[in-house]
């Protein structure tokens, strides 16, 4: 639970780091850099015991497809806290994959409690504002199916080592993502975002790689080798908490009484999901 809360609260605090990487470079340029940066440790690490199908198939749907549609529906208006709350439907679209999938039946507790965070969801998603565009919400919505297949795609990797895993699965995404930039953004806006480039830009990139990128996957991916998709998936519902909070510190962003009982369900419905029933039932009973 520790380790999923952490990685929880990089993912979160990496939507304010975007924000601060995106006053450097175009947004497909930023996601293109994160997997060069993530990717290097591959001169090193020996490539994981993976059918190269299935590695393939793992970055397509977890990093290229989830981030290449994630940053273009970002780039055609869709505001940061959004995506933010609306990327998290990949937790409940991994549950639904997984029963189909892995034959992995979701428990009542498990469909309760994700119904309960999925109107937290909701409540958050309602404070944000509506001006964005429906092609970049329904592309983030197909980011979260990315993410959700990736998630049970892993999951049926078997026994490999995460950290080489994360990394090898990092080489398949630059060079699609450097084509989309140079056709969407053009070679001047490139080679003006690397030559000026800034030091908190650099630092932005170093954070999104390195953190919630190598770290972050890796952890996640170790969790969904150890269980049930149903039961770590949620724990990412906890990244637009994190957001708010971070974005609130850093950036001064504002939120409302709304968005507060939003999360207070999204926390409502996590406990529900992953406390183990025996021992609430016995820290109730010595109550």
């Amino acid at each position: 639970m520790l380790l999923a809360l952490l990685v929880a609260a990089i993912w979160g605090i990496n939507f304010t780091v975007i924000s601060i990487g995106l006053g450097s470079f175009p947004p497909l340029l930023l996601a293109a850099l994160r997997f060069v940066v993530a990717s290097l440790p591959a001169l090193v690490l020996p490539r994981p015991n993976v059918s190269w199908p299935r590695l393939f198939w793992i970055g397509a749907t977890l990093f290229l497809g989830q981030f290449a549609l994630l940053f273009t529906g970002m780039a055609l208006g869709l505001p940061a806290g959004l995506a933010s709350v609306t990327l998290q439907s990949q937790a409940f679209l991994t549950i639904l994959i997984a029963s189909i999938v892995l034959r992995e039946r979701p428990t009542a507790r498990q469909v309760a409690g994700s119904l309960i965070a999925f109107v937290g969801l909701g409540v958050i998603g309602l404070t944000v504002g509506g001006d964005f565009s429906t092609a970049g919400l329904g592309l983030c919505l197909a980011s979260a199916l990315c993410w959700a297949f990736g998630n049970v795609l892993l999951r049926g990797a078997g026994k490999v080592d995460m950290l080489a895993m994360v990394v090898w699965l990092s080489l398949i995404p630059p060079v699609p993502l450097f084509a989309l930039s140079m056709l969407l953004d053009g070679p001047a806006t490139i080679a003006h975002a690397l030559t000026a480039m800034r030091w908190s830009g650099a630092g932005a990139v170093i954070y999104i790689s390195v953190l919630s990128t190598i770290l972050s996957y890796a952890i996640w991916g170790h969790l969904l080798k150890l269980y049930p998709a149903g039961t770590v998936a949620p724990f990412s519902l906890l990244v637009p908490i994190f957001g708010a909070l971070s974005a609130r510190i850093v950036l001064g962003e504002q939120f409302e009484v709304t968005r507060v009982v939003g999360m207070m369900l999204i926390l409502a419905g996590l406990v529900v999901v992953v406390a183990p029933l025996r021992q609430t039932m016995l820290v109730q009973k010595h109550a």
